[in-house]
């Protein structure tokens, strides 16, 4: 018996991006079809299951192909095997590189490596997000820290990556903590989230280093400089200005010594590689958790940041008001981004 068959031939590589989606977040074939089937395209192609079927393997397999491509994303633009439009290429890249804050927010502050890698199987449990996704996204973290920012920016710069791929915050950020090792794991820190260590990440990089986010976390040996000596002139200082000004005047008053002593006592422990891996710690035990117990307010908090930072001023004899309000500005942003539930 005769068969009519339509055939349409062409070069282009066809890429749906909401399968390339499934295909990133690890779902196998079956479950592809069956969320493709969920979303209603059968009735609105006409196709029938075994053509859904078919094409979403058609596709899986495209996308097994170019993955080896993407590991060095400047190799899809130069191959001629396939033939994806510009802004299709871009498309792969930007997802491929895309990251779930909580994967990231699960290995910050730790060695992408072998030892990390083991991990995983713990890391998917945990988030709910698949295995197969989490080897990727490991690996993709891992390819942007041997690529550096340099090359980003180049490849951005060249049209391969846009304005909305992994956005350079939140790039330097996991590079950042990656090399400088912050203690980020610990339970009482479990609450933060990966949009709060990456703001804070950018406010250290930005004030206190020399500017190279691949470069260890050092302030400068000024910082060590006479903070002490501010606990004996900031307490009247500072109780004087917020006077009638804080609903919590009175905790204030009666726990400033302990809370001005904590933020000057992390000033002094910076210089210590050993003991600056605990900053987000000190941060939360030393101050956060006092405020949370006195109840608080952020505007409380942020009047008493600033009176506290800016009562130096006053001291005429403190030569080190410049740093002073360098170390507390950074201090401060963090201490405001990180006071939530």
């Amino acid at each position: 018996m005769a068969m009519e068959l339509d055939v349409f031939v062409g070069n282009t590589t066809i890429m749906d991006e909401d399968v390339y989606l499934l295909w990133l977040d690890g779902y196998t074939v079956s479950d592809a079809v069956s969320m493709r089937m969920k979303s209603g395209i059968l009735e609105q192609s006409g196709a029938s299951q075994d053509v859904l079927e078919s094409d979403t393997m058609d596709h899986y397999r495209t996308f097994q192909m170019t993955e080896r491509l993407l590991h060095n994303p400047s190799k899809l633009v130069n191959q001629l095997l396939f033939q994806i439009p510009p802004h299709r290429q871009n498309m792969l890249i930007e997802r491929y590189y895309a990251f779930d804050e909580a994967f990231v927010r699960e290995v910050l502050g730790k060695k992408l490596s072998k030892g990390t890698k083991k991990d995983l199987d713990d890391v998917s449990a945990k988030t709910g997000i698949t295995l197969k996704s989490c080897r990727r996204q490991s690996r993709a973290l891992t390819t942007m820290m041997m690529m550096r920012m340099r090359m980003m920016m180049m490849m951005m710069m060249n049209g391969l990556l846009s304005a909305c791929f992994v956005s350079c915050r939140d790039y330097a950020a996991i590079v950042f903590f990656a090399n400088s090792r912050f203690e980020t794991g610990k339970k009482k820190l479990q609450y933060l989230t990966f949009e709060d260590f990456a703001f804070c990440a950018e406010q250290l990089i930005q004030n206190w280093t020399l500017g190279a986010v691949l470069q260890k976390f050092q302030p400068q040996l000024v910082f060590l400089l006479a903070f002490n000596t501010l606990s004996f002139f900031l307490p009247s200082l500072v109780c004087t200005a917020l006077r009638g000004k804080l609903q919590v005047f009175n905790e204030m008053e009666g726990s400033f010594k302990n809370l001005s002593r904590g933020l000057v006592n992390i000033a002094g422990k910076l210089m210590n590689n050993k003991d600056v891996r605990d900053l987000f710690i000190d941060l939360v035990e030393k101050f956060i958790e006092p405020c949370k117990s006195d109840k608080w307010s952020l505007n409380d908090v942020r009047l008493f940041l600033t009176q506290h930072t800016n009562s130096v001023r006053a001291l005429d004899a403190f030569k080190h008001q410049a740093v002073w309000e360098r170390y507390m500005r950074v201090i401060q942003s963090c201490i405001l981004k990180m006071y939530h539930d």
